[in-house]
């Protein structure tokens, strides 16, 4: 696919003010999301619900480099290629990290014996976040790409994938309610660590690319999110 123009962040129209106001909900959102995650999980033993805690931890994370830097720069701040860089490779490390954690902790519940128990707290949670995630990673990309913004729509990629993660989880938490499939969590961890390698190395590669209908723009290197996205 071909690179679009090169151009820097635009921060000055209300497509920042909305990236802004995205990023102090997602904090906001993702600590009370990750305190009620961890705990739940960690009564139930529930892998898969730990793993979702701590990417609500890294979404926190995310989110506060990205408000950080769009303050900076809306503040009067020159964008700055290369803090924006570093930035990116902060997210994607957070990425790799969440995959590592999920797969020794997955591959220890599967052939451990231990069996988690039913976790109504995590259902409920999981559940909520399918209906609010998939919406703010669809908000922060549309005003990333209006802001021509890879640091931006990086973070919503990071949303999207706590989206696909809230589906998994939920999935397998309730699963597991019906059934008692205990391999079921695991594998739902695994799955939400082979998405997590795939975000980080877009992420890690600068190289973000449009959804079918954002199409036909994909931004990699020096080049930042095309007009064809917009």
């Amino acid at each position: 696919m071909s690179a679009g123009p090169t151009t820097v962040p635009d921060v000055t129209g209300p497509a920042a003010h909305r990236a802004v106001r995205y990023a102090k909900f997602t904090i906001g959102y993702n600590v009370i999301e990750g305190i009620i995650a961890i705990a739940a999980g960690t009564v139930a033993g529930a892998v898969s619900l730990i793993g979702f805690g701590i990417d609500s931890g890294i979404e926190v994370a995310a989110a506060v480099v990205v408000l950080v830097r769009l303050l900076a720069e809306i503040k009067g701040g020159e964008p700055d290629e290369a803090k924006e860089r570093r930035a990116l490779k902060f997210i994607a490390i957070t990425f790799f990290a969440l995959a590592a954690y999920v797969t020794v902790e997955g591959i220890r519940d599967l052939f451990g014996g231990e069996k988690p128990d039913t976790s109504i707290v995590g259902i409920v949670l999981t559940g909520l976040s399918i209906v609010i995630m998939p919406w703010l990673a669809r908000a922060k990309r549309r005003a990333g790409l209006e802001m021509n913004s890879r640091l931006v729509v990086a973070d919503a990629a990071e949303t999207k994938l706590c989206a696909w993660l809230s589906v998994s989880t939920f999935v397998g938490l309730l699963a597991f309610a019906a059934f008692g499939w205990t391999w079921l969590d695991p594998v739902a961890g695994f799955v939400i660590a082979a998405f997590a390698i795939m975000e980080g190395k877009e992420a890690w590669e600068g190289e973000l690319v449009c959804d079918d209908d954002d199409k036909p723009a994909t931004t990699t290197g020096d080049s930042s999110c095309s007009d064809g996205c917009k």
